[in-house]
Parts: structure tokens; sequence; C-alpha cells
């Protein structure tokens, strides 16, 4: 049964606070994030041009660079590294991304130009390890007046035409209502600079995919990502324009009080960082965790912060940091299941099942697409939207979710249903909600796509994968999120 047609959606999300449920222009929350969306925005953030080598076709080696650092504060020191093929000038504009009158950035210096020269492609070292040591074009210090958020570097040169992006998150210790979680780890799990030397890639006979022994650094240029989506503008950013941007857009747009940090950020600042603020975000494609962000994360939850797993395939993988800059995935949290050994083997770290934090587990097969199907429409995260038990949202499952629920007491499943592969097999996934021992709760969307029900900001592509794809923003999505933040921050 299919749920109410576009023009019910925009009623019945009416009579609640707003035809989408978000904040109303006098529930704005005076601060940092709404006075900087007030700012003018930048339409010519996006890249223009974009030419991938024609033998490593998710680089371009015209031009390509990195940071130093992949969070950094107000007041520090980051350092951007870039290289191009023949030898010129070089320029870096930085943007914040967010809402800006619907633009989706604003321009927050320019830099440069700089005079830029080929730099080396690094040798493979042990565990398939590839680490620039370029030189420096230039250093930067974070101004003192730059809000939390996510930054792109858009390179480009003065001898031809192409651009690409170096990525980085400003991060602060503001209490601030809500915590983005950008899943940084996982970008550069995925991340097959120069050719094919992400964490999927091995030398193995058997071609497993998921194994300890394969380590990838961060100081290195990101490459287009490689699956899923084919989006020029992956090119140095990551996951983040992918399956993030939309909820950055979205939540900046309806005035809530956000900051945003990296996994890392968790890792080393643990359950007092996490405490400083009432709600917790993991959105999109969240894969690799360390053992020490689970145990920081559980803990929030017990001092009673809110959790939001709007993503999928989350805290699937134990990471190790070698040294710094490096990661390794050397566990599966929970352990290899049956059904998975098949693409798993030699992880020898034990941790326990993500479920017991997000509410549910990644399943196998953990690819698919599906419908986003209601079966507990009493809830209150269904309040103003209209849905009824077997109301769907089309597409709005995949291409990895969650399902198997743990047993924690009170949890509830608001969402279940049927996916399938592109292989034609069948699985399913189950959305939940469970309280928290002082009136929080933690919810799992049991999709990587949620976000695109939220927004459809400049420069977003819709993906299409495994025979499905959800349809962009729906009221019904917005209506959801927006009742879970309210009864977060109130």
């Amino acid at each position: 049964m299919a749920g109410p047609d576009r023009r019910e959606w925009l009623g019945v999300s009416a009579a609640g606070m707003l035809a989408t449920g978000a904040l109303s222009a006098g529930q704005r929350k005076a601060g940092p994030i709404v006075t900087e969306n007030d700012r003018p925005g930048s339409p010519d953030w996006q890249l223009t041009y974009a030419r991938f080598d024609a033998t490593a076709k998710y680089r371009s080696s015209l031009i390509e660079g990195y940071a130093s650092r992949t969070s950094v504060r107000a007041g520090q020191q980051i350092s951007f590294f870039a290289s191009v093929q023949q030898p010129g000038p070089v320029s870096i504009d930085i943007f914040r991304m967010g809402y800006y009158q619907g633009l989706g950035a604003r321009r927050m210096a320019k830099l440069g130009p700089f005079p830029c020269r080929p730099q080396p492609t690094p040798p493979v070292a042990d565990k398939r390890l590839r680490s620039c040591a370029w030189d420096p074009l230039t250093e930067f210090r974070i101004p003192a007046d730059w809000p939390s958020g996510v930054y792109l570097g858009k390179l480009s040169a003065g001898h031809h035409r192409y651009q690409s992006y170096i990525v980085f998150i400003v991060t602060d210790d503001r209490p601030a209502d809500i915590l983005f979680q950008c899943s940084t780890n996982t970008w550069q799990a995925y991340n097959k600079w120069p050719e094919n030397h992400s964490l999927y890639d091995n030398d193995r006979p058997d071609k497993k995919p998921l194994i300890s022994g394969v380590r990838a650094s961060f100081d290195r240029p990101y490459a287009k990502y490689p699956q899923v989506v084919d989006h020029s503008l992956s090119l140095g950013s990551g996951e983040f324009l992918l399956w993030e941007y939309p909820f950055v857009y979205w939540l900046e747009r309806h005035g809530y009080d956000v900051r945003y940090c990296a996994n890392e950020d968790i890792d080393v600042g643990g359950a007092d960082f996490i405490a400083k603020s009432k709600g917790f975000l993991s959105i999109g494609h969240d894969e690799y965790w360390t053992r020490k962000q689970y145990d920081s994360c559980l803990e929030a939850v017990k001092r009673g912060v809110n959790f939001g797993f709007f993503s999928g395939n989350s805290v699937c993988f134990v990471i190790d940091n070698p040294s710094p800059r490096v990661i390794e995935r050397v566990g599966r949290y929970g352990g290899i299941r049956p059904g998975e050994e098949k693409y798993m083997a030699d992880l020898p770290v034990q941790a326990p099942s993500e479920a017991g934090l997000i509410g549910a587990q990644t399943v196998s097969p953990f690819n698919g697409s599906g419908d986003w199907t209601v079966t507990k429409p009493e809830h209150w995260i269904f309040e103003g939207t209209g849905m009824k038990k077997g109301d769907f949202i089309p597409g709005l499952v995949g291409w990895e979710f969650h399902g198997d629920p743990a047993p924690i007491p009170g949890l509830e499943v608001v969402a279940a249903g049927t996916t399938v592969n592109s292989g034609l097999a069948s699985s399913h996934y189950e959305a939940t909600i469970y309280p928290g021992p002082r009136g929080n709760s933690v919810f799992n969307a049991s999709t990587i796509f949620w976000a695109m029900g939220l927004s459809s900001p400049p420069g977003h592509i819709l993906p299409f994968v495994h025979d499905g794809r959800p349809l962009g923003p729906d009221p019904r999505v917005e209506r959801i999120t927006s009742n879970l933040l309210a009864r977060w921050l109130k």
C-alpha cells in the first residue's frame, strides 16, 4: 500500500510545524550557524572541469592535493599539498559548506596563486600503504572566527582549466545542540588513490576483500569515489558530497545549532567531547570505527546523549591506527557472521556487536535496495506525517542497512521490509528506536540514503544501485527527522 500523494504529504505536514516539519523562522536558534548562513553564499564552489587519468581512472594527476589534518580547530595551522603534471601556478579557494540562500557554500578565503610542480607518487610500502611526503604548497592558520563546518579547498591551475578538491573539517569544543560526525575513516577506507589502493584492494588468491593486513593513509589525495554513483565532485572530497552533504544543507537551512567533527575527534575526545551536545548524528556511510569510538559513544548514551544513526552499514569494522594518519581494518564488530565468510577473513580483533549501540546490525546480504515501510505508525516519530501501517517511502533503503534488532529493553521496530540486490538475493532491514537511561533515545534509520530524503543541494546526484534509487526530498522524511530532533533538543 502506497502512502499519500505529494499534495496530501504537504497537507498533513503543514498541519504540524511547517510544510517540512522543520524549525520555523521564530524557532531558529540564534548562534554561529544562523549568523554564518545569513552571509552571502558562493555559487562557484563546484568543480567546473575535471579530467581523469586514462589508466588510473579515478585519479586526476593534472591537479590533485590533500591536507595535513583531517580535522582542525580555529587558530591551528594546516598545510595544503598539491601536485600538477606540468609546473605552473595553483590557487586555493576555500569554501565552507552549508545552506547560504540555497547556494550551498560560502567562500572563506582565496590563497595564492603559488608555484606548483609535479610531486612523486609514493611507492607501495608494507601492507600496500601509499603515503605521500610532498612539499607543502602553502601553510594556513585557521582564522579565529571560522565556525565549525566541513570545508572544501578548490584547487585551480593557472596553466590549464582543470580543478579538484581538498577536504577538511573545522571542529570546536563549544556546547552545541547537535554534533555531526563526518565518516572520515570510511572516506579513506574506500579511497583508491593512486590506482587500486583502498582497504578493499589486496593480493589474496581467494579475492576476499574484507581482511586485515591492508593499510590506508590520510596523507594522499582522495580519488573519485569508485562505486554506487559516478560523481566527479567526489574528486578530492571523499564521500562527503555523496551521502552527508544533503543533511548538512538541511540542518543549516533550518537553523539548527550544529558543530562538526571527524571520526578521529571522537577517538581523541571521547564521551566528554560528545556530551557537549544533546544529540549525536552518524550520517550516510559510517562503516569504520576504532574500539575507543564505540566505547565512547556507548558511554555517551549512558550519560543521556541522544543518538541518530541516519546511516547504514555503520560501526561494521574495527580499525586500528598503527601510526598517525594511517588506518587498518583489524576486526568485525560482533565477529564474522554466518554468510559473511565468503567476503571476510583474518580479522582477529574482537569487539561487541554494533547492535548493542545502534539497535541493529549490518545483515547479510548487506547490499540491496528497497522501500522504507512503516510498521508502527502510532510512534511519536510519525506525528504529523499522516503515515499508516504499510505506507512506504519508495527507494529510501539502500545500498546498505541494518537489521536483526538487539534485545535491548524498550526497543521498538518502527519500519521494516525486504531488500533485493542486483543478483536478486533478498535481505531485510529494521529501523529501530530504543530508550536511553536518562530520557534520551537512540534511533536507527537503517539506510545510507536517509539524507537524500531531506534535501537536494547544488551538485548532488541521486544514486542508482542494485536496481533501485531514492527519489529525493520527501516531506515525510523531513518530518520524522524534525520530530526526532525536537524531542532530543527540548
